[in-house]
Protein backbone atom coordinates (compact mmCIF):
# COMPACT_ATOMS: atom_id res chain seq x y z
CA UNK A 1 0.00 0.00 0.00
CA UNK A 2 0.97 3.37 -1.29
CA UNK A 3 0.61 6.38 1.57
CA UNK A 4 0.91 9.70 0.78
CA UNK A 5 4.62 9.83 2.90
CA UNK A 6 5.84 7.35 0.42
CA UNK A 7 4.90 9.25 -2.82
CA UNK A 8 6.34 12.20 -1.25
CA UNK A 9 9.61 10.55 -0.65
CA UNK A 10 9.62 9.01 -3.89
CA UNK A 11 9.06 12.87 -5.72
CA UNK A 12 12.00 14.04 -3.48
CA UNK A 13 14.45 10.87 -4.74
CA UNK A 14 13.23 11.86 -8.22
CA UNK A 15 14.05 15.50 -7.83
CA UNK A 16 16.92 14.44 -6.14
CA UNK A 17 18.16 12.60 -9.11
CA UNK A 18 17.05 15.12 -11.43
CA UNK A 19 19.72 17.67 -9.40
CA UNK A 20 22.22 15.11 -9.43
CA UNK A 21 22.05 15.14 -13.26
CA UNK A 22 21.75 18.82 -13.78
CA UNK A 23 25.25 19.33 -11.85
CA UNK A 24 26.89 16.32 -13.85
CA UNK A 25 25.67 18.58 -16.97
CA UNK A 26 26.68 21.71 -15.24
CA UNK A 27 30.00 20.18 -14.30
CA UNK A 28 30.71 19.35 -17.96
CA UNK A 29 29.90 23.19 -19.17
CA UNK A 30 32.07 24.30 -16.34
CA UNK A 31 35.32 22.63 -17.28
CA UNK A 32 34.77 24.23 -20.86
CA UNK A 33 34.41 27.34 -19.47
CA UNK A 34 37.36 26.79 -17.10
CA UNK A 35 39.51 26.88 -20.08
CA UNK A 36 38.76 29.68 -21.28
CA UNK A 37 38.30 31.46 -17.20
CA UNK A 38 40.18 31.42 -13.93
CA UNK A 39 37.95 32.90 -11.53
CA UNK A 40 34.39 32.81 -10.84
CA UNK A 41 34.31 36.43 -12.52
CA UNK A 42 35.50 35.54 -16.07
CA UNK A 43 37.45 38.73 -15.86
CA UNK A 44 41.05 36.97 -17.00
CA UNK A 45 39.29 35.01 -20.08
CA UNK A 46 41.14 33.82 -22.41
CA UNK A 47 39.95 34.61 -26.29
CA UNK A 48 40.40 34.03 -29.67
CA UNK A 49 42.50 36.57 -31.42
CA UNK A 50 40.91 39.16 -33.12
CA UNK A 51 43.76 39.68 -35.92
CA UNK A 52 42.32 38.56 -39.30
CA UNK A 53 44.74 37.74 -41.22
CA UNK A 54 43.95 37.36 -45.48
CA UNK A 55 46.15 36.02 -48.07
CA UNK A 56 45.53 37.22 -51.51
CA UNK A 57 45.92 33.93 -53.10
CA UNK A 58 43.57 31.54 -51.62
CA UNK A 59 44.55 27.98 -50.25
CA UNK A 60 44.46 25.76 -53.15
CA UNK A 61 44.07 28.52 -55.78
CA UNK A 62 45.87 28.27 -59.07
CA UNK A 63 46.05 31.23 -61.37
CA UNK A 64 47.19 33.67 -58.56
CA UNK A 65 49.09 36.81 -59.43
CA UNK A 66 52.54 37.12 -59.67
CA UNK A 67 52.72 40.89 -58.79
CA UNK A 68 49.25 41.34 -56.41
CA UNK A 69 50.23 38.22 -53.71
CA UNK A 70 50.81 39.31 -50.36
CA UNK A 71 49.58 39.03 -46.96
CA UNK A 72 47.66 41.79 -44.97
CA UNK A 73 46.35 41.75 -41.28
CA UNK A 74 43.65 43.78 -39.71
CA UNK A 75 43.16 44.70 -36.05
CA UNK A 76 46.98 43.02 -34.87
CA UNK A 77 50.60 42.70 -36.24
CA UNK A 78 52.24 40.60 -38.57
CA UNK A 79 54.93 38.68 -36.32
CA UNK A 80 56.48 35.98 -38.97
CA UNK A 81 55.88 34.74 -42.31
CA UNK A 82 57.46 32.63 -44.13
CA UNK A 83 57.23 31.98 -48.14
CA UNK A 84 58.91 29.45 -49.75
CA UNK A 85 58.96 27.77 -53.30
CA UNK A 86 56.57 24.27 -52.50
CA UNK A 87 58.89 21.39 -52.81
CA UNK A 88 62.11 22.97 -52.94
CA UNK A 89 61.86 24.93 -49.75
CA UNK A 90 63.80 28.11 -51.43
CA UNK A 91 62.46 31.21 -49.51
CA UNK A 92 60.74 34.21 -51.35
CA UNK A 93 62.71 36.90 -49.69
CA UNK A 94 59.69 40.26 -48.79
CA UNK A 95 59.33 42.89 -45.99
CA UNK A 96 56.96 43.70 -43.24
CA UNK A 97 55.43 46.59 -43.61
CA UNK A 98 56.59 49.33 -40.63
CA UNK A 99 53.15 49.40 -38.88
CA UNK A 100 53.57 45.34 -38.99
CA UNK A 101 49.98 44.97 -41.00
CA UNK A 102 50.92 43.84 -44.21
CA UNK A 103 53.74 41.67 -46.60
CA UNK A 104 54.74 41.50 -49.97
CA UNK A 105 57.34 39.65 -52.28
CA UNK A 106 60.87 41.79 -52.49
CA UNK A 107 60.63 40.53 -56.24
CA UNK A 108 58.04 39.69 -59.09
CA UNK A 109 56.78 36.36 -58.72
CA UNK A 110 57.50 33.46 -61.41
CA UNK A 111 54.97 31.89 -63.40
CA UNK A 112 53.68 28.57 -63.39
CA UNK A 113 55.48 28.11 -60.03
CA UNK A 114 53.16 26.76 -56.51
CA UNK A 115 54.30 28.66 -53.47
CA UNK A 116 53.16 28.41 -50.02
CA UNK A 117 53.09 30.84 -47.37
CA UNK A 118 52.57 30.44 -43.82
CA UNK A 119 51.72 33.61 -41.41
CA UNK A 120 51.31 34.18 -37.59
CA UNK A 121 49.82 37.45 -36.52
CA UNK A 122 49.23 39.07 -32.59
CA UNK A 123 46.38 41.37 -31.99
CA UNK A 124 46.66 44.00 -29.15
CA UNK A 125 46.25 41.75 -26.42
CA UNK A 126 49.00 39.52 -26.94
CA UNK A 127 47.16 36.95 -28.64
CA UNK A 128 48.01 34.89 -31.82
CA UNK A 129 46.08 33.75 -35.36
CA UNK A 130 47.90 31.92 -37.71
CA UNK A 131 46.81 31.11 -41.71
CA UNK A 132 48.27 29.34 -44.59
CA UNK A 133 48.47 28.81 -48.08
CA UNK A 134 49.30 26.95 -50.98
CA UNK A 135 48.77 28.09 -54.45
CA UNK A 136 50.13 28.80 -57.71
CA UNK A 137 50.20 31.35 -60.14
CA UNK A 138 49.09 31.83 -63.54
CA UNK A 139 51.00 29.68 -65.99
CA UNK A 140 52.71 30.76 -69.35
CA UNK A 141 50.06 29.45 -71.68
CA UNK A 142 47.21 31.04 -70.08
CA UNK A 143 49.55 34.53 -69.38
CA UNK A 144 50.80 37.27 -71.90
CA UNK A 145 53.60 39.81 -71.14
CA UNK A 146 54.60 42.59 -73.35
CA UNK A 147 58.19 43.46 -73.56
CA UNK A 148 58.63 46.90 -74.09
CA UNK A 149 60.77 50.55 -75.31
CA UNK A 150 61.57 52.64 -73.77
CA UNK A 151 62.86 51.11 -70.28
CA UNK A 152 62.27 53.06 -67.12
CA UNK A 153 64.86 55.92 -66.32
CA UNK A 154 65.79 56.00 -70.37
CA UNK A 155 66.57 59.54 -72.01
CA UNK A 156 65.90 58.92 -75.51
CA UNK A 157 65.59 61.04 -78.37
CA UNK A 158 62.12 62.89 -80.09
CA UNK A 159 61.77 60.29 -82.30
CA UNK A 160 61.15 57.36 -79.66
CA UNK A 161 57.41 55.62 -79.57
CA UNK A 162 56.36 53.50 -77.01
CA UNK A 163 56.53 50.22 -78.61
CA UNK A 164 54.46 46.89 -76.91
CA UNK A 165 55.79 43.45 -78.74
CA UNK A 166 53.42 40.65 -76.66
CA UNK A 167 54.07 37.52 -76.78
CA UNK A 168 50.39 35.98 -77.15
CA UNK A 169 48.46 37.56 -80.03
CA UNK A 170 45.94 39.90 -78.36
CA UNK A 171 42.50 39.17 -79.35
CA UNK A 172 40.59 41.67 -77.08
CA UNK A 173 42.52 44.93 -77.99
CA UNK A 174 40.37 47.32 -76.33
CA UNK A 175 40.24 45.66 -73.23
CA UNK A 176 44.97 45.46 -73.59
CA UNK A 177 44.82 48.92 -74.68
CA UNK A 178 42.67 50.69 -72.59
CA UNK A 179 44.89 49.64 -69.46
CA UNK A 180 48.23 50.72 -70.66
CA UNK A 181 48.28 54.89 -70.36
CA UNK A 182 50.83 56.85 -71.89
CA UNK A 183 50.91 60.84 -70.93
CA UNK A 184 54.05 63.25 -71.27
CA UNK A 185 54.56 66.35 -69.15
CA UNK A 186 54.17 68.56 -72.56
CA UNK A 187 50.86 67.70 -72.48
CA UNK A 188 50.56 66.47 -76.29
CA UNK A 189 47.74 63.78 -77.01
CA UNK A 190 49.21 60.62 -77.29
CA UNK A 191 47.46 57.54 -78.84
CA UNK A 192 47.97 54.02 -79.62
CA UNK A 193 47.94 52.19 -83.29
CA UNK A 194 48.11 48.05 -83.39
CA UNK A 195 50.38 46.34 -86.34
CA UNK A 196 48.23 43.53 -86.00
CA UNK A 197 47.76 41.22 -83.32
CA UNK A 198 50.96 41.30 -81.02
CA UNK A 199 52.45 44.80 -81.21
CA UNK A 200 50.73 48.47 -79.96
CA UNK A 201 52.67 51.16 -80.31
CA UNK A 202 52.00 54.96 -78.94
CA UNK A 203 53.22 57.98 -80.35
CA UNK A 204 52.00 61.66 -80.26
CA UNK A 205 51.19 63.54 -83.72
CA UNK A 206 54.45 65.32 -84.01
CA UNK A 207 57.65 64.40 -82.16
CA UNK A 208 57.78 64.10 -78.45
CA UNK A 209 58.75 67.92 -77.24
CA UNK A 210 62.16 68.37 -75.75
CA UNK A 211 62.58 67.98 -72.28
CA UNK A 212 59.23 66.57 -71.26
CA UNK A 213 58.97 63.56 -69.09
CA UNK A 214 56.37 60.26 -70.07
CA UNK A 215 55.12 58.44 -68.30
CA UNK A 216 53.56 55.15 -69.08
CA UNK A 217 51.54 53.21 -66.77
CA UNK A 218 50.65 49.27 -67.30
CA UNK A 219 47.65 47.77 -65.49
CA UNK A 220 47.52 44.63 -67.18
CA UNK A 221 47.38 42.18 -64.26
CA UNK A 222 44.44 39.86 -64.46
CA UNK A 223 43.29 41.47 -68.00
CA UNK A 224 41.92 38.77 -70.57
CA UNK A 225 43.79 39.67 -73.67
CA UNK A 226 42.72 36.58 -75.83
CA UNK A 227 40.32 33.82 -74.51
CA UNK A 228 41.59 32.61 -71.19
CA UNK A 229 44.98 34.56 -71.65
CA UNK A 230 45.16 37.16 -69.01
CA UNK A 231 48.18 39.68 -68.37
CA UNK A 232 50.49 39.49 -65.88
CA UNK A 233 52.07 43.06 -65.52
CA UNK A 234 50.90 46.28 -63.35
CA UNK A 235 53.89 49.10 -63.04
CA UNK A 236 54.50 52.33 -64.19
CA UNK A 237 57.60 53.27 -66.48
CA UNK A 238 58.53 57.11 -67.24
CA UNK A 239 61.55 58.64 -69.48
CA UNK A 240 62.95 61.06 -70.47
CA UNK A 241 62.95 63.11 -74.26
CA UNK A 242 66.04 64.76 -74.66
CA UNK A 243 67.22 67.53 -76.64
CA UNK A 244 65.79 67.76 -80.19
CA UNK A 245 68.27 65.77 -82.79
CA UNK A 246 66.76 65.04 -86.61
CA UNK A 247 69.46 64.13 -89.22
CA UNK A 248 68.82 64.25 -92.81
CA UNK A 249 70.30 61.83 -95.81
CA UNK A 250 69.95 63.50 -98.76
CA UNK A 251 70.88 60.47 -101.38
CA UNK A 252 71.54 63.08 -104.18
CA UNK A 253 74.38 64.68 -102.56
CA UNK A 254 75.53 61.39 -100.83
CA UNK A 255 75.44 63.91 -97.46
CA UNK A 256 73.84 63.88 -94.18
CA UNK A 257 72.84 67.29 -92.15
CA UNK A 258 73.10 66.89 -88.57
CA UNK A 259 70.61 69.48 -86.91
CA UNK A 260 70.34 69.68 -83.27
CA UNK A 261 67.18 72.21 -81.65
CA UNK A 262 66.83 73.61 -84.62
CA UNK A 263 70.45 74.40 -85.34
CA UNK A 264 72.70 72.68 -87.78
CA UNK A 265 76.01 70.93 -85.92
CA UNK A 266 77.19 69.57 -89.34
CA UNK A 267 76.91 68.76 -92.54
CA UNK A 268 78.77 65.14 -93.38
CA UNK A 269 80.13 62.88 -96.03
CA UNK A 270 77.67 59.52 -96.48
CA UNK A 271 77.96 56.30 -99.21
CA UNK A 272 74.08 55.19 -99.43
CA UNK A 273 72.39 51.81 -101.06
CA UNK A 274 73.86 51.24 -104.43
CA UNK A 275 71.69 51.30 -107.43
CA UNK A 276 71.65 47.36 -106.70
CA UNK A 277 70.68 47.62 -103.33
CA UNK A 278 69.06 51.31 -102.26
CA UNK A 279 68.44 52.61 -99.45
CA UNK A 280 64.89 53.32 -98.18
CA UNK A 281 63.29 56.97 -97.89
CA UNK A 282 61.34 57.87 -94.86
CA UNK A 283 61.89 59.11 -91.18
CA UNK A 284 63.79 56.06 -89.75
CA UNK A 285 63.83 56.15 -85.65
CA UNK A 286 67.68 54.88 -83.90
CA UNK A 287 66.71 51.92 -81.76
CA UNK A 288 69.92 50.01 -80.95
CA UNK A 289 73.41 51.05 -81.07
CA UNK A 290 76.74 48.91 -80.87
CA UNK A 291 80.14 50.00 -80.61
CA UNK A 292 81.02 47.03 -83.08
CA UNK A 293 78.85 44.24 -84.71
CA UNK A 294 79.16 41.76 -87.11
CA UNK A 295 77.22 42.00 -90.24
CA UNK A 296 76.18 39.01 -92.43
CA UNK A 297 74.37 39.55 -95.94
CA UNK A 298 72.53 35.56 -94.85
CA UNK A 299 70.66 36.89 -92.36
CA UNK A 300 68.89 39.67 -94.20
CA UNK A 301 68.32 37.66 -97.10
CA UNK A 302 71.71 37.76 -99.77
CA UNK A 303 73.90 35.55 -100.04
CA UNK A 304 77.88 35.46 -99.74
CA UNK A 305 78.17 38.83 -100.93
CA UNK A 306 79.71 40.09 -97.38
CA UNK A 307 80.20 39.15 -93.50
CA UNK A 308 82.11 41.73 -91.58
CA UNK A 309 82.81 40.92 -88.03
CA UNK A 310 83.19 44.30 -86.59
CA UNK A 311 81.48 46.60 -88.24
CA UNK A 312 81.78 49.66 -85.91
CA UNK A 313 79.68 52.90 -84.35
CA UNK A 314 76.01 50.72 -85.62
CA UNK A 315 72.93 51.82 -85.02
CA UNK A 316 69.95 50.01 -85.96
CA UNK A 317 67.31 51.89 -87.87
CA UNK A 318 64.88 48.80 -89.54
CA UNK A 319 64.04 45.80 -87.85
CA UNK A 320 64.71 44.41 -91.62
CA UNK A 321 68.84 45.41 -90.87
CA UNK A 322 69.57 49.28 -92.48
CA UNK A 323 71.64 50.41 -89.92
CA UNK A 324 73.92 53.77 -90.37
CA UNK A 325 77.27 53.42 -89.23
CA UNK A 326 81.24 53.18 -89.59
CA UNK A 327 82.87 52.33 -92.64
CA UNK A 328 86.98 51.68 -92.27
CA UNK A 329 87.29 49.03 -95.24
CA UNK A 330 86.76 52.35 -97.83
CA UNK A 331 89.07 54.46 -95.64
CA UNK A 332 92.31 53.90 -98.20
CA UNK A 333 92.30 53.63 -101.99
CA UNK A 334 89.13 55.70 -102.92
CA UNK A 335 86.99 56.42 -100.38
CA UNK A 336 83.20 56.66 -101.78
CA UNK A 337 81.44 59.26 -98.93
CA UNK A 338 80.31 62.49 -100.55
CA UNK A 339 80.17 60.79 -104.07
CA UNK A 340 78.65 57.58 -104.20
CA UNK A 341 76.37 54.95 -102.66
CA UNK A 342 78.00 51.37 -102.24
CA UNK A 343 76.12 50.10 -99.69
CA UNK A 344 73.49 46.55 -99.27
CA UNK A 345 71.08 49.52 -98.26
CA UNK A 346 72.67 51.23 -94.95
CA UNK A 347 73.99 54.71 -94.68
CA UNK A 348 77.75 54.73 -94.65
CA UNK A 349 79.85 56.77 -92.58
CA UNK A 350 83.95 57.35 -92.84
CA UNK A 351 85.12 55.58 -89.21
CA UNK A 352 88.77 54.74 -89.24
CA UNK A 353 90.78 52.01 -87.53
CA UNK A 354 93.13 53.61 -84.60
CA UNK A 355 93.51 56.81 -83.51
CA UNK A 356 94.75 58.20 -87.45
CA UNK A 357 92.30 58.96 -89.92
CA UNK A 358 88.58 60.23 -90.45
CA UNK A 359 86.30 59.41 -87.32
CA UNK A 360 83.06 60.80 -88.52
CA UNK A 361 80.87 57.73 -87.51
CA UNK A 362 82.33 57.59 -84.30
CA UNK A 363 81.28 61.35 -83.41
CA UNK A 364 77.88 60.54 -84.87
CA UNK A 365 77.39 57.36 -82.77
CA UNK A 366 79.07 59.73 -79.56
CA UNK A 367 76.15 62.58 -80.14
CA UNK A 368 73.01 60.11 -80.97
CA UNK A 369 70.69 59.07 -79.11
CA UNK A 370 68.07 55.89 -78.74
CA UNK A 371 65.39 57.78 -79.88
CA UNK A 372 66.82 60.27 -82.72
CA UNK A 373 65.49 60.49 -86.25
CA UNK A 374 67.29 59.67 -89.33
CA UNK A 375 64.87 60.60 -92.50
CA UNK A 376 66.25 59.98 -96.01
CA UNK A 377 64.98 61.39 -99.14
CA UNK A 378 65.80 61.53 -102.61
CA UNK A 379 66.39 57.58 -102.81
CA UNK A 380 64.94 55.65 -105.82
CA UNK A 381 63.85 53.49 -103.15
CA UNK A 382 60.49 53.25 -101.88
CA UNK A 383 59.06 54.58 -98.38
CA UNK A 384 60.11 52.30 -95.32
CA UNK A 385 57.08 50.74 -93.48
CA UNK A 386 56.03 51.99 -90.14
CA UNK A 387 56.27 48.33 -88.82
CA UNK A 388 59.68 48.12 -89.73
CA UNK A 389 61.94 49.12 -86.64
CA UNK A 390 60.31 52.09 -84.66
CA UNK A 391 59.13 53.69 -87.82
CA UNK A 392 55.56 54.85 -87.01
CA UNK A 393 56.07 58.25 -88.22
CA UNK A 394 55.70 57.28 -91.49
CA UNK A 395 52.13 57.57 -91.55
CA UNK A 396 49.71 59.67 -91.16
CA UNK A 397 48.14 60.91 -87.81
CA UNK A 398 44.69 60.28 -89.34
CA UNK A 399 45.46 56.73 -90.56
CA UNK A 400 47.65 56.25 -87.02
CA UNK A 401 44.56 57.19 -85.30
CA UNK A 402 42.18 54.75 -86.91
CA UNK A 403 44.68 52.00 -85.72
CA UNK A 404 43.53 52.50 -82.22
CA UNK A 405 41.54 50.18 -80.44
CA UNK A 406 40.46 52.71 -77.89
Amino acid sequence: MTTPDMTARRALGACAALMVGALTLTACGGNANADSKSGKDGKNATKTSTAKIVISAKDGSTGASINATGVKVSDGRLTDLKMTVSGTGTAVPGAISANGSSWKPKEQLERGTKYQISVTAKDANGRTSAANSIFTTVSSSNSFIGTYTPDNGATVGVGMPVSFNFDKAISDKKAVQSHITVSSSSGQQVVGHWFGADRLDFRPEEYWKAGSKVTMKIDLDGVEGANGVFGVQKKTVTFTIGRSQVSTVDVNTQTMTVVRDGKTLKTVPISAGSPQHTTYNGQMVISEKFVQTRMNGSTVGYGGEYDIPDVPHAMRLTSSGTFIHGNYWYNKGNPPFGRQGTSHGCVGLADAQGAQGDTTAKWFYDNSLIGDVVTVKNSPDKTVSPDNGLNGWNMSWSAWTAGSAV
